[in-house]
């Protein structure tokens, strides 16, 4: 992205890797059956893509402590997005490297998504 105006939450590293899991999980989402499932795929769109709109909404928070509840927010959407893949793993809708891969890139979503909270509190 060089020469190219970046926002500020895009500079942060959780919002690229919360994208890059929206994706891989998007892409997931699109083999999947569609006539019967389709509520709970849409459960796990919303709360995949939720996770960077969060970041995105709550860096551009004139507040540390809204920007913090917003983190918070996407960590709740991260929650929901284990949940839902862990009945996806066992509906055998997703298959085990899939879930572990979520699951991987979820732990290093949270991992920075509690740094950022922590970095955010420790500036007064």
């Amino acid at each position: 992205m060089t020469g190219i105006f970046l926002f500020p939450f895009e500079r942060l590293e959780v919002w690229k890797l919360s994208v890059d899991l929206a994706d891989f999980i998007l892409g997931l989402l699109g083999t999947f059956p569609q006539n019967r499932y389709f509520r709970v795929i849409g459960q796990m769109e919303a709360a995949s893509a939720s996770v960077p709109q969060n970041i995105a909404e709550g860096r551009g928070r004139q507040h540390k402590k809204e920007f913090i509840q917003f983190l918070y927010v996407a960590e709740g959407s991260l929650f929901e997005v284990l949940t839902l893949t862990e009945l996806f793993k066992r509906r055998k809708l997703i298959g085990e490297p899939e879930a572990d891969e979520i699951r991987m890139k979820a732990e290093a979503i949270d991992r920075k998504l509690h740094g950022l909270i922590n970095s955010l509190r420790g500036e007064n």
